[in-house]
């Protein structure tokens, strides 16, 4: 009893402390936002201002040109800017569900089912996680293009699938879930694939949520890389490339993009965040 106490004593920090903590945090927070708020900042500055050297933090004298320019651009494209919109938003909706289901999927037996084989596979999985994705370039186009599916969504969104960060994620997660509680939801004449998505997808929300991050700021930003070429099927990020690549008189409208392109996944993460912070202060369970 008399350890407990004096653990608690120790523990418990004084509110200048507390402040202190605070206001070091706060400080770090703020540096590590400078990079966002130049950011946002250069989209309303005019070209006199973007140029001007040494470069200021905050706008001077805010407009709209650099969007209204964007705009004008994107209207006197050859294929619909709409077009581009939609590539972009299919292969990120479907990349970032398939590679959360399969990786899913795929864990749950490495995990809860010790199979003949699975240390083996599993160290192949955590082998896979030390290529880079420039190592791995050649070989996947020659997979793909031998699988015919070389200028489709295909080419893009499967290979997406098997990202092996998904699976080395969701397993270890899934490692943390007690086998009695599974192992009662049979009892009580669950099917495997009823455990799977009623029990199992609930507990380890933390991890996929983590992938929808990762997955959809992946996913966003691609090009098509060298396996789309039809322009009907080119992506956003691969358009907005194209505008900015006008030269310096494009300055302001490349800063726009900028926005643009890191609107959609910075909501996602605030959206984001409060669920899974939430659900792994709650969800450490164990047998």
């Amino acid at each position: 009893m008399k350890l407990n106490v004096h653990l608690k004593r120790k523990i418990n920090r004084s509110w200048q402390v507390d402040l202190l903590l605070f206001l070091l945090l706060g400080a770090f927070g703020a540096f590590m936002a400078i990079p966002l708020i130049y950011v946002v900042n250069n989209a309303f500055k005019p070209l006199d201002e973007l140029f001007v050297f040494p470069p200021t933090l905050f706008v001077r004298n805010p407009t709209f040109k650099n969007f209204g320019d964007l705009f004008q651009v994107m209207k006197n494209s050859w294929v619909p800017f709409s077009r581009y919109i939609f590539n972009t938003v299919f292969i990120t909706a479907i990349g970032t569900f398939g590679h959360i289901l399969f990786a899913s999927a795929a864990a749950y037996p490495l995990a809860k089912h010790k199979f003949r084989g699975h240390k083996v596979l599993f160290s192949i999985i955590v082998l896979a996680l030390m290529f880079s994705p420039h190592v791995t370039a050649i070989p996947n186009y020659m997979i793909v293009s031998a699988l015919g599916w070389m200028d489709s969504y295909k080419a893009v969104i499967i290979p997406v699938f098997a990202y092996p960060l998904g699976l080395y994620l969701m397993k270890q997660f899934m490692e943390q879930i007690p086998d009695a509680l599974l192992e009662a939801a049979k009892i009580d004449g669950a099917s495997e694939y009823r455990i799977f998505f009623k029990v199992v997808m609930p507990l380890v929300k933390p991890a996929w949520l983590t992938l929808l991050i990762l997955m959809m700021q992946m996913l966003w930003g691609t090009d098509g890389g060298s396996f789309i070429y039809s322009e009907q099927l080119k992506t956003m990020h691969y358009a907005m490339s194209q505008i900015v690549a006008g030269g310096i008189a494009r300055a302001g409208v490349g800063s726009a993009v900028a926005v643009i392109m890191m609107t959609v996944p910075i909501v996602t993460f605030l959206l984001s965040q409060s669920n899974v912070i939430q659900t792994m202060a709650t969800s450490g369970m164990k047998d």
